[in-house]
């Protein structure tokens, strides 16, 4: 995640349906509200709870139950965790062996100096719902230059070893060159054993981690770099591919796949752009990513997971991803040969999404800054759960988007009612309504002819009684 994470408690109700997919995004625990919730993870002890980490420092637990109303705090570290833009609590793990060893890790920025922290603790011993604030083990600490760009996710990986994603330090393009140097933690995937320590270490490196045991000073711990800001990675739980979310400096968004030992190119490249230098620029040995996405699409991207659950199988088999900036979240489909094939899956746009995160089924779920956490439905007959609520209304992507001078939006609606759709520029500011009826139950399209505006992205925003959805809509001239 590379833009300051500022944005205030907003409440959504998002039910839509895009007309390509039979695949809705809804509200996965109506009762709950979080503050700038940042991650999401379950305990492997069979319990089917989960975890969903504040960037502020709290951990809060709850049944994964859609009509749950309660939540309880797990771990408060508040008193140890620096809050502000892209610091916090920024990632939460549980060993593998946490049903027997009450063992999980969290990674926060704390003060004096800056510094990433990788911590572990344990939960009580009465208590399955309680974190011991006591019983930390600091792991690892990586001092931190500047105040983004911190990384935050941490992953067992299937090898049982622990993935730490570090940022490049921050500031703007890589000014120490850390992400290229592997003399330092930074700008890299590092692999760690948290089950054995050093002489030196409080834990252990694995013996085919890439540059273990080198002659040249090279850190032990990186597993991988040249990466800018892996704010989100995951491994895929039936390939064990692992999948990783590079934020971007101006101008690109990417998408790569872990490899032993890579190079990722920052501050080389951007995406498959040079950027340092900005041309000519020497590519050798390094990896390139699977696909990226320019700034007129989004500005950050957030990973991420590729979808293995059995509930919403439109999307089975593919990788999963949003933009904090502009809350479009997209599908991607790649089977290792052909391009990428990536298709919209909704917009929680003007809201950010801020991380994914499965249960012990394997159902993914968005954490966003509007303080809900959604999760993926299926609306066609492959799926037949009496539990699942109706769509009250559905809004599919306008065509064609982007446009020039004119696009359609389509809409149904279940039952009669008032319908407003009014259009606004990216200030706020209304520049037309285009719907304000009552209108009975049916299908419904309007055609918007924005020949006499700049070009620009603008929100539709849809109102059904006491609910709103807003689309983004990109012109282009």
């Amino acid at each position: 995640m590379d833009k300051l994470l500022t944005s205030g408690r907003v409440l959504l109700t998002l039910l839509f349906s895009i007309a390509t997919s039979q695949v809705v995004i809804e509200e996965a625990f109506p009762n709950l509200l979080f503050t700038q919730p940042v991650d999401l993870q379950y305990a492997p002890d069979g319990s089917d709870r989960l975890f969903v980490v504040e960037q502020k420092g709290s951990i809060y637990v709850f049944e994964n139950d859609a009509f749950v109303t309660g939540k309880t705090i797990f771990l408060d570290l508040r008193d140890r965790v620096v809050f502000q833009g892209e610091r916090g609590l920024l990632g939460l793990a549980f060993h593998p062996d946490y049903e027997n060893n009450g063992y999980f890790f969290v990674n926060y920025t704390a003060p004096g100096p800056l510094r990433t922290v990788v911590s572990r603790f344990q939960v009580t011993a009465d208590d399955p719902d309680v974190g011991d604030e006591s019983s930390e083990h600091i792991i690892i600490e990586i001092n931190q230059p500047f105040t983004n760009h911190n990384g935050g996710q941490i992953v067992f990986g299937p090898d049982g070893y622990l993935y730490i994603g570090m940022g490049d330090g921050g500031w703007g393009g890589d000014p120490y060159n850390n992400a290229q140097n592997l003399t330092n933690l930074l700008g890299a995937i590092l692999r760690i054993d948290v089950d054995s320590v050093t002489a030196t270490l409080n834990y252990g490196i694995p013996v085919d981690n890439p540059f273990a045991d080198d002659t040249l000073g090279y850190r032990d711990e990186i597993y991988a770099y040249g990466l800018r800001n892996p704010w989100r990675f995951s491994f895929d739980s039936s390939t064990n591919t692992c999948w990783i979310s590079d934020v971007g400096q101006y101008l690109y968004e990417e998408i790569d796949i872990l490899e032993y030992g890579g190079n990722y190119g920052w501050n080389i490249m951007e995406g498959f752009n040079c950027y340092n230098p900005p041309s000519g620029c020497d590519t050798t040995g390094l990896i390139l990513p699977i696909y990226t996405y320019d700034h007129n699409i989004g500005e950050s991207i957030t990973g991420g997971f590729v979808y293995r659950g059995t509930l919403v199988p439109d999307i089975y088999g593919k990788y999963i991803f949003a933009d904090f900036e502009y809350g479009d979240v997209w599908s991607l489909e790649f089977d290792g040969d052909n391009a990428p094939e990536v298709s919209t899956l909704g917009d929680l746009g003007p809201y950010s999404v801020t991380s994914f995160g499965v249960d012990q089924h394997n159902e993914l779920y968005i954490c966003s800054f509007d303080g809900k956490i959604y999760k993926f439905v299926q609306t066609d007959s492959a799926v037949d759960d009496g539990d699942l609520k109706p769509n009250k209304f559905s809004l599919y992507q306008n065509y064609p988007n982007p446009f020039n001078p004119t696009t359609t939006i389509r809409y149904d609606i279940a039952e009669d009612s008032h319908v407003i759709m009014n259009i606004y520029d990216v200030t706020g500011r209304l520049v037309e309504t285009l719907v304000e009826s009552a209108l009975e139950s049916g299908e419904y399209e309007v055609i918007w002819d924005a020949r006499d505006l700049p070009s620009g992205v603008y929100l539709a925003q849809f109102k059904f009684g006491d609910r709103t959805v807003t689309q983004k809509l990109i012109l282009l001239k």
